[in-house]
């Protein structure tokens, strides 16, 4: 039980960290996307009120930042699965036992569900009158019954982090850097940002 209970712990802290450097790093790269973040956070709450994951309906660019952010960093590219009987898949047999690979990174840039997959654009997640648009393709914690257990609070935290960065600082290449490396390093399950600096400009 220990164990388990460390593995989701370290799990999720990892994964939260990573989406927010993915975060920080975009916030730099498209300064004129984080302009706009910055003003609908001050339009809707002001520089006093308290955070809550609930606000998220009231800043729909904000909250489609936030998901373009995941799903062009693609934190978690695979997820294994153990096949617990025979079973068969698009005519394909998979025998009980056989290791299977859900591909998360193919669905989060598939070119048929989104507009520019490789283009970091928030209005993925806008609809024509600018109102938040859930996305049936956008399944950063995978899907289907052994979907990440810990989607809920990851969620909430990115949220909170995310705006209190955001209403705090004002991020930005530091002097004599003009470019960043938006390329990830990707892993066997996994991608990380390149190493990069930015400066944290209190509000």
């Amino acid at each position: 039980m220990v164990q388990s209970i460390t593995d989701l712990y370290t799990g999720a802290l990892e994964t939260t960290a990573t989406t927010l450097h993915w975060a920080l790093l975009y916030m730099v790269a498209y300064p004129d996307v984080q302009d706009k973040v910055r003003k609908e956070l001050e339009d809707v709450l002001g520089s006093s009120q308290t955070i809550s994951y609930e606000d998220r309906e009231r800043l729909p660019f904000t909250n489609a930042v936030l998901h373009e952010i995941q799903r062009l960093s693609k934190v978690i590219i695979t997820s294994f699965r153990c096949c617990t009987r025979d079973t068969e898949l698009h005519g394909f047999p998979i025998k009980k036992g056989a290791m299977t690979l859900f591909n998360i990174g193919s669905v989060l840039c598939d070119p048929k569900q989104w507009k520019n997959p490789q283009q970091f654009d928030p209005t993925n997640f806008l609809d024509d009158s600018g109102k938040f648009m859930n996305r049936e393709a956008f399944l950063p914690f995978a899907a289907g019954v052994r979907v990440c257990l810990g989607e809920k609070l990851a969620r909430t935290e990115l949220f909170i982090f995310f705006v209190s960065l955001m209403r705090t600082f004002t991020f930005r290449l530091p002097e004599g850097v003009e470019r960043i490396n938006t390329q990830p390093i990707l892993g066997r399950i996994r991608s990380h940002p390149q190493s990069y600096r930015l400066c944290a400009v209190p509000c």
